[in-house]
């Protein structure tokens, strides 16, 4: 009975999540001129595979995914640790920092850009530097991780707080009375029943920052030097109009951060089966 009633509600959802999918999956087989469609089969993706600016979109994709969720799990779990602290002020302290993740993306982008631009060189001026963030691609690069750090590891924290608050204090009552440092508390007691917070925290940022669009392209536009898979496409939807390429490009993308996700997914439920198996034994 339980399916009988679900069935609609999934067959809905299921057409309005899948169709995008197998209509670009589709639309991959063919070259795409004007009104005219030829189909060619996996030509589109054989392109990809020998396509050098594909392979710099992969790289761009992977150095800024690795990059940004790694800081941002170190400063989001520090945020989250503050935020669980009882001070005068913590509701102010949350606000404060939430405050970034709460503003439009584009619009942080825009204001990041404006800050690394050389003229009038904010960022240059408060390092007492002379770096010209949006034409050298590695600094670019380092300018785009820092922006997407700020306006992301609030999420994160956010998170990662709500992980905290469901550990029990007696655990930590516990410990002091055994002796346990804070730092013995922390890796002992803390980060192991943060655990399922941490692996939904980074499934979450890890497969936002696979497709990656708005500071790449504010930053940088559609240049190959910043691109990621998500602007590369783009570039050959809008800029250069190659609709099959593009849809191949971005069903390799979806693929990607499918599996990616499937992997995060999985991990996460045998920690899942793992803490209830412990627990079942332990009774």
């Amino acid at each position: 009975m339980g399916r009988i009633f679900l069935a609609p509600s999934f067959t809905f959802m299921a057409v309005i999540a899948l169709f995008p999918v197998f209509y670009a999956l589709w639309m991959s087989l063919y070259q795409i001129r004007g009104f005219r469609q030829e189909f060619i089969g996996i030509d589109n993706y054989l392109r990809a595979l020998s396509d050098p600016g594909f392979y710099n979109a992969v790289l761009n994709t992977l150095i800024f995914t690795l990059a940004s969720v790694s800081l941002e799990f170190v400063i989001g779990l520090m945020f989250a640790l503050i935020m669980h602290q009882v001070f005068v002020g913590r509701g102010l302290a949350r606000a404060i920092i939430l405050v970034p993740w709460v503003i439009p993306t584009a619009v942080a982008a825009q204001v990041w850009r404006y800050m690394f631009d050389h003229n009038p060189g904010f960022v240059n001026g408060v390092l007492n530097t002379e770096i010209n963030w949006l034409r050298d691609p590695a600094w670019s690069m380092v300018g785009i991780i820092a922006a997407d750090v700020w306006k992301t590891a609030p999420f994160v924290a956010l998170l990662l707080l709500a992980g905290l608050q469901t550990i029990p204090r007696d655990y930590y009552e516990a410990a002091r009375v055994d002796g346990a440092g804070a730092i013995q508390r922390f890796w002992s007691i803390t980060l192991p029943l943060l655990r399922p917070a941490i692996v939904v925290a980074l499934l979450f940022r890890t497969v936002d920052a696979l497709r990656m669009f708005d500071f790449a392209y504010v930053f940088a536009g559609y240049s190959n030097s910043l691109a990621t898979l998500s602007v590369y496409a783009q570039r050959f939807l809008v800029a250069e109009p190659q609709l099959g390429y593009a849809n191949a490009l971005s069903t390799v993308t979806f693929v990607v951060v499918m599996l990616v996700g499937l992997a995060f997914i999985s991990r996460m439920g045998r920690h899942m089966v793992g803490d209830v198996a412990r627990r079942g034994e332990k009774r």
